[in-house]
């Protein structure tokens, strides 16, 4: 089961079973499909297209994208801009307002998504990835 969140964004409810389709796209994005997310997580869907998965800290304040994937098929289309938005917002209603992830510094199309969405790069995690590549640290605060 999931909640709309308007557009076409929504949010799997808790405890809800994870969809194929973002298993399979979790895997074509990242090489491995993690499970449902824990109590402490929450996923938004764009059915079939994209989701954002985040770990959330309600009593501090504070969230970790811990992966965003769009389909290669529908990349560049304003697709990952549209759900970021929307997690933001989302997360913003509940009172989550300091929001963090990493990123591969090769990554230049998800560093540029973060950039138009308003996240400042904040500091490098040297040889963070298991192929020893460095991630970048970004950090995005409402006020």
């Amino acid at each position: 089961m999931t909640e709309r969140l308007g557009g076409s964004v929504q949010r799997l409810a808790a405890g809800a079973p994870l969809p194929d389709w973002v298993a399979r796209l979790d895997r074509t994005a990242f090489g491995s499909a993690w499970k449902a997310p824990a109590n402490h997580e929450a996923l938004w869907l764009m059915p079939e297209l994209a989701f954002a998965r985040w770990t959330r800290i309600p009593a501090a304040g504070e969230a970790e994208l811990l992966r965003i994937a769009v389909d290669p098929a529908h990349r560049g289309h304003s697709l990952g801009r549209t759900l970021l938005e929307a997690c933001q917002r989302d997360l913003e209603a509940e009172g989550i307002t300091r929001l963090y992830l990493e990123v591969r510094v090769s990554n230049a199309a998800a560093i540029r998504l973060y950039g138009a969405c308003g996240w400042q790069r904040r500091g490098l995690r040297p040889a963070y990835y298991p192929d020893g590549e460095d991630a970048a640290l970004f950090h995005h605060t409402k006020s």
